[in-house]
């Protein structure tokens, strides 16, 4: 599965248990994650999304050991099944686990019409 289907995935999986995936950037501040993932209830984490089997760069390691030193979750995503899992340790619960799989299948299925 490519990186950017692997993104959309996980954007409309976190819409469906009623947060935000807005895209990450930091201009002059290289290597941080793609996503930031804002669940209710005031959960938060990073997400870094990459092709399947791929690694972060080294760069990208070291921020992410800045963001976990800070207190903050970060993931590093490769394939689809991976996203409920994830949503679910940000602090959905189960029924976040739920949503975020329905939401991958209705994805799934549109991206095959």
């Amino acid at each position: 599965m490519r990186e950017k289907t692997i993104e959309q995935k996980l954007v409309q999986a976190v819409k469906a248990v009623g947060g935000i995936a807005p895209k990450f950037t930091s201009p002059g501040f290289d290597g941080m994650p793609d996503r930031l993932i804002l669940l209710p209830r005031g959960k938060i984490a990073f997400v870094e999304v990459k092709w399947h089997g791929e690694k972060p760069r080294p760069l990208q390691e070291a921020r992410h050991g800045l963001l976990r030193r800070l207190g903050f979750a970060v993931y590093v995503l490769d394939e689809g099944a991976q996203i409920g899992e994830i949503l679910e340790q940000i602090g959905g619960g189960a029924e976040c686990l739920s949503l975020a799989k329905h939401a991958e299948n209705n994805l799934t299925e549109s991206l095959h019409k």
